[in-house]
């Protein structure tokens, strides 16, 4: 299905003058009882500052419309430090209060980033014991699709802090002292296992940093690059879905697709690289559908408009191990 451009508003200009603009049906409905519909935000908890109250209303006029179960959460929850106990604060000012639709009162299923880690990052995983939505487990695990209605669909969420190098180095004392306790040989084993046992035709790892990225203020990561790609291939995950750099992109490389939804607040420049089908610097979120043969990505941004929707293949090593 051919990519589609919505809006070319402040979107790269090197896609926008090679992309010809073709109009859309009209905005999906609500999503059948087959399919899943959730939304992604990442790099939001600025106490409703940079445009986040204004993401998070969207969010919830699109959830509603849209019937969507659930939200992911890429990471970078609470700036600049992370939270520091579970009763902190930042609990009200930057999720509950900002976050308050009833159709956002569904599960948030949450990835830490590094500015989490900044902070207590047992206190996001504590949190979850007590919220009715908030679902950290562990720092990295598996959501079953079956567990949330679709069992066409696992999703692995994963703990990338640890994996990248200057972390461990003193650039950030607590961010050093927090990740050199994680076992990151250890949580590899678990992806390369979770992956390798999942049946389902449809595979997302969710994780913090990018992997590639056009993104001004961090770019592409050498480690996910070394670490987590070559699991990406191997297990026919059809996409990585990230934050990190303030901004919506969507690339795909070697079959693989890549989402990049940070920017639920502040918001920096981002350019086309390699790969690039969409990318802009505009404060949003991404609504996905999906069903046993097709997913569906949208970008919307903080007043409602859809940017960009495309269409992510299922690759055929997913589909001859799912027959």
């Amino acid at each position: 299905m051919q990519d589609i451009l919505l809006n070319r508003r402040e979107v790269c200009a090197s896609i926008a003058t090679a992309t010809a603009l073709t109009v859309l049906p009209r905005a999906l409905g609500a999503a059948p009882a087959s399919a899943l519909d959730f939304l992604v935000v990442g790099d939001w908890g600025r106490n409703g500052t940079n445009q986040q109250r204004e993401v998070a209303a969207q969010m919830g006029k699109t959830a509603e419309s849209r019937g969507s179960r659930c939200v992911i959460s890429v990471g970078d929850n609470f700036y600049e430090d992370g939270v520091q106990s579970t009763s902190d604060p930042q609990w009200s000012s930057s999720f509950e209060e900002i976050y308050s639709a009833r159709s956002l009162q569904v599960p948030w299923y949450v990835a830490l980033g590094n500015h989490d880690y900044r902070g207590v990052p047992q206190a996001q995983i504590d949190y979850a014991k007590s919220s009715p939505r908030w679902r950290m487990p562990n720092r990295f695990y598996k959501v079953a699709g079956s567990d949330i209605g679709a069992p066409h669909l696992d999703l692995f969420v994963i703990d990338t802090s640890p994996l990248v190098h200057q972390y461990r180095a003193k650039v950030h004392s607590v961010i050093a002292e927090n990740v050199a306790s994680q076992d990151v040989p250890a949580q590899l084993r678990w992806l390369d296992e979770q992956l390798g046992k999942s049946l389902a035709p449809w595979k997302l790892v969710i994780g913090h940093h990018t992997i590639y990225s056009g993104g001004s203020g961090h770019g592409d990561t050498p480690e996910t690059q070394e670490l987590i790609q070559p699991l990406l291939l191997k297990h026919g995950v059809q996409a990585y879905i990230n934050g990190h750099d303030h901004d919506l992109q969507h690339l795909r490389r070697g079959g693989v697709d890549y989402v990049c939804c940070g920017a639920g607040s502040e918001v920096r420049p981002v350019q086309a690289i390699e790969g690039t089908l969409f990318c802009e610097s505009r404060s949003g979120f991404a609504a996905i559908r999906s069903d046993r043969d097709t997913l569906t990505l949208e970008f919307r941004d903080f007043t409602g408009v859809s940017l960009y929707r495309s269409a992510i293949p299922r690759l055929k090593t997913a589909l001859s191990k799912a027959a």
